[in-house]
């Protein structure tokens, strides 16, 4: 098994492990309710992306109220 030729600083931590940091994550407002979104994501108030309507929001709330409902398990 090999052995460390050199003492590894504190300081030469520091730098080995500076781009472990987390970075902010970046958002956008929905075009159409102007609700803060992820990039590149369909918004979850309206159900629009890029201007066009891909989610029915009703359908898929009234799914999850019934899983729940099912499960014994509440939202906050």
């Amino acid at each position: 098994m090999g052995l460390p030729s050199k003492k590894r600083t504190p300081r030469s931590k520091h730098d080995r492990a500076s781009h472990f940091a987390l970075k902010k994550t970046t958002t956008t407002k929905c075009s159409t309710c102007n609700a803060v979104i992820k990039p590149h994501v369909a918004c979850a108030k309206c159900g629009n992306y890029r201007g066009k309507s891909v989610v029915n929001v009703e359908k898929r709330t009234a799914r999850l109220k019934r899983s729940q409902k099912a499960t014994g398990k509440t939202s906050k």
